[in-house]
C-alpha cells in the first residue's frame, strides 16, 4: 500500500459503515470522516423511537469495538438482534448483522442473528454462509479504499430526500 493508505490497516470498520456501504458510498465517506448529520434528523429519530418502544424488556445496545447491537438474548447460543423500521435496506441490514457475527466469531463467540422489523411485524433469522463471511472481508477492504479515496460524488437515489445528508449532497434542490 502506498502513502494514501497509511493508517488504513488500523482503521476500525463498524457495523454502521458496513450498512452505509450498501446504502450510499458518499454517506459512508462522510461518516468515516466524522461528518455526521444524523443526530437530529427525523428519520433517525423515528428509528430510535421504534427501537426504544419495541422489545422494552431487552437490554438495549450492547457495544463491543466496532459493534453496537440493539440487544442480545442468551440461550444455548448467543442471539444478537438488530431492530429496523422497514425492509427497504435489507441488504444493508443483512450484511451489518453478518459483520457482527463475523467479528464475534473472530473472538471465539459463536452466535445467531435476527433482524426484527416490528413496524411490519416481521422477523428475519439469519443463516449466513461461509461465502457471506468471505464477502464481509471483501467489503471491509472496499470500505477502506472508499474512505481513503477522494470525496465520492453523490449519486441521486430514491432514498436521498429522506437522508440526513441530503442537503449536504444536493443543497436541498431536487
Amino acid at each position: 500500500m502506498g502513502p494514501e493508505h497509511e493508517g488504513l490497516e488500523s482503521m476500525r470498520i463498524t457495523g454502521v459503515m458496513i450498512s452505509y456501504y450498501f446504502i450510499c458510498r458518499t454517506k459512508l465517506w462522510l461518516f468515516a470522516h466524522n461528518i455526521t448529520l444524523e443526530r437530529e434528523h427525523e428519520n433517525v429519530r423515528i428509528g430510535k423511537e421504534v427501537h426504544e418502544v419495541s422489545y422494552k424488556r431487552e437490554k438495549k445496545e450492547v457495544e463491543l469495538p466496532g459493534m453496537k447491537m440493539d440487544f442480545i438474548r442468551k440461550g444455548d447460543v448467543l442471539e444478537i438482534h438488530e431492530v429496523k423500521k422497514s425492509r427497504k435496506m435489507m441488504a444493508a441490514d443483512r450484511y451489518q448483522v453478518i459483520y457482527y457475527l463475523s467479528e464475534l466469531r473472530k473472538r471465539g463467540v459463536e452466535a445467531k442473528a435476527v433482524i426484527n422489523y416490528p413496524m411490519i411485524r416481521e422477523t428475519l433469522h439469519m443463516n449466513p454462509t461461509e461465502d457471506d463471511f468471505r464477502r464481509i472481508e471483501e467489503i471491509k477492504r472496499e470500505i477502506k479504499d472508499i474512505v481513503s479515496g477522494p470525496f465520492p460524488a453523490p449519486e441521486r437515489k430514491r432514498i436521498c430526500p429522506k437522508c440526513a445528508y441530503y442537503e449536504f449532497c444536493f443543497g436541498g434542490i431536487e
